[in-house]
């Protein structure tokens, strides 16, 4: 079995990134299905991504991370270990992005301005589910023909496509700044400084019958395991645990 690789970041900036990832995720997997069936899944995450970007400084912060990656791929290029093609590659990448996102006004705010999806938002922000008769127009957009329906869903999401691949970018980076060590957990229970650090990743066996759970911050963090359990939903055990952290 393979094993199962969780993840926490340590500071607000990181997380918004890893949730904006997730539902960049969610949204185009509703795509490779039947989308009559999966179009609530994409519109939930298409308005949650809208909101996480309306309600932080998204731009400014990958804005600056790409800056520092530009630094970053400047000074490895002089390295002779280095693979200066695919450097370059991404050094063009982050300029390309940089440049884009500096605009007055970013490619997203197009779809805060759809009537379409306003009608829409107002709705999916309400508890409960919502019936036919809440949204006809919605109803009718999904009996048009599929390629008109896919061709506004491409132009949705190349409103988006600057930030997302301004994410793929940096979260790929942030991930290689370490590789995975062996630790071992006595009395399931590890801490360390958290000093320097944006992202902790964890592998566990896929077998193992418990998972982590994280707190902490850029100062220090501490990870404790635990298992599913009926009566307290989920409690810490006391075995000793060996797992891969991966300190990023």
């Amino acid at each position: 079995m393979t094993d199962i690789l969780y993840e926490h970041p340590l500071n607000e900036r990181i997380r918004n990134y890893l949730k904006l990832e997730q539902l960049f995720v969610q949204a185009r997997s509703c795509l490779a299905q039947e989308f009559s069936s999966s179009h609530t899944l994409f519109f939930n995450a298409l308005f949650a991504i809208l909101d996480t970007l309306d309600r932080a400084d998204i731009r400014g912060d990958v804005i600056k991370d790409l800056e520092k990656l530009e630094q970053n791929l400047i000074v490895w290029s002089k390295s002779p270990q280095v693979n200066t093609k695919a450097l370059d590659l991404n050094l063009e990448q982050s300029k390309s992005l940089t440049s884009s996102l500096r605009s007055k006004k970013p490619l997203w705010s197009t779809l805060k301005e759809d009537k379409f999806l306003d009608s829409m938002r107002k709705r999916f922000t309400l508890q409960g589910a919502y019936c036919g008769f809440d949204l006809p127009a919605l109803a009718f957009w999904l009996n048009q023909p599929p390629i008109f329906i896919q061709q506004d869903i491409d132009r949705w999401l190349s409103s988006l496509a600057t930030v997302e691949q301004s994410l793929v970018l940096i979260l790929k980076f942030i991930r290689q700044r370490a590789a995975f060590e062996d630790i071992e957990a006595g009395n399931s229970f590890y801490q360390d400084s958290g000093e320097g650090l944006m992202l902790l990743r964890m592998e566990l066996d896929a077998a193992a019958d418990y998972f982590p759970s994280v707190s902490g911050n850029k100062y220090r963090y501490s990870i404790r395991f635990m298992r599913l359990c009926p009566e307290k939903g989920q409690q810490y055990i006391s075995d000793t645990v060996n797992f891969k952290l991966a300190k990023c």
